[in-house]
């Protein structure tokens, strides 16, 4: 089992940027895919991004070119750079680490984009 901590939400302009970290404790982080997935008010949570144990790299349509996932197996995290912040990027940011078959989930970070 595997426990996820999200962190670096907050309140960002348009145009501007945010990262967000997720440490991971009580299991063997590098053989986990991780992800980060997003909900907004109302919608369903979607895949921002994730990332292989093998350092394989997906990223959904929206971010592609303005979110860059990474992870350090040293440090037990995975961050998510995101620039050029738009108001619909508006949403709780959750983190996901992934060993088939097992799902496990952070509690979110709010990330809020507003003028």
């Amino acid at each position: 089992q595997v426990q996820l901590v999200e962190s670096g939400g907050g309140l960002v302009q348009p145009g501007g940027s945010l990262k967000l970290s997720c440490t991971a404790s009580g299991s063997i982080f590098s053989i986990y895919t991780m992800g980060w997935y997003r909900q907004a008010p109302g919608k369903q949570r979607e895949l921002v991004a994730f990332i292989t144990s093998g350092g394989s790299i997906n990223y959904a349509d929206y971010a592609k070119g303005r979110f860059t996932i990474s992870r350090d197996n040293f440090k037990n995290a995975v961050y998510l750079q995101m620039n050029n912040l738009k108001p619909e990027d508006t949403a709780v940011y959750y983190c996901k680490g992934s060993y088939y078959p097992y799902d496990y989930w952070g509690q979110g970070t709010q990330v809020t984009v507003s003028s």
